[in-house]
C-alpha cells in the first residue's frame, strides 16, 4: 500500500514507516505542498495513493467523489510526529483490512 503523507503530517513519516509502507511519499516531496485538497485527491487517485491526513476536508471529499484515494484520518488532536508513527503501527492491520475491503473508503485512527 502506498500512502500519500498530507501538508498537516511531518515529511519524517515517509522514512519512519518505510519498513511497513516502503512505497510511501509525502505532498512536499512530490510538490503539492501548495496544492488544493482537490488537486492532491486527484494526484493520489492517478497515483494510486491513500491519503493520510489530520483535514477534515478529505472526508468531504470522499463523501462527494466516492472513493478511490481511500482515506487515512488521523483525529488524534494535537500530537509529536512520533505519537503518529506508533498509532499508525499500532493500527496496521486495520489499514490493511480497509485497503482490502472494497466498500470501505475512510479509516478513522484516535
Amino acid at each position: 500500500m502506498n500512502l500519500l503523507f498530507d501538508q498537516n503530517l511531518s515529511p519524517k513519516l515517509v522514512e519512519s514507516l518505510a519498513d511497513i509502507f516502503p512505497n510511501s511519499t509525502h505532498v512536499y516531496l512530490n510538490g503539492l505542498d501548495r496544492a488544493t485538497d482537490n488537486e492532491v485527491w486527484r494526484w493520489a487517485h492517478e497515483h494510486g495513493f491513500t491519503i493520510v491526513t489530520k483535514d477534515a476536508d478529505f472526508n468531504e471529499l470522499s463523501i462527494l467523489q466516492g472513493f478511490p484515494p481511500k482515506i487515512i484520518w488521523i483525529k488524534a488532536g494535537n500530537c509529536t510526529t512520533a505519537q503518529i508513527e506508533r498509532l499508525i503501527r499500532t493500527h496496521y492491520e486495520a489499514i490493511q483490512q480497509m485497503q482490502n475491503d472494497p466498500s470501505v473508503g475512510i479509516l478513522l485512527l484516535k
